[in-house]
């Protein structure tokens, strides 16, 4: 039981690196491309205005940062088979 539980907490600190990665290179504005499974891009988005969809009145949305995956290959086939 031991052993399982030391696996689990090192897959746990594998993966927090990993993402800890992958955050601190899409803040750096740099893609990050997890061969086979997909891509992570860090995209603009521009200032527009939107609509209030209590009162129906525009509102203005700031301009953002946002997060976008694009699967590779290999995830689109399997998930798609």
């Amino acid at each position: 039981m031991a052993g399982r539980i030391r696996v689990k907490e090192q897959a746990n600190r594998v993966l927090n690196a990993v993402l800890e990665e992958i955050t601190g290179a899409l803040h750096r504005k740099d893609s990050v491309t997890l061969v086979g499974f997909g891509t992570f891009l860090r995209r603009r988005r521009g200032a527009r205005t939107g609509k209030n969809p209590q009162t129906g009145e525009p509102v203005k949305i700031k301009a953002s940062n946002t997060v976008a995956f694009k699967p590779g290959k290999s995830l689109k086939d399997t998930v798609n088979a």
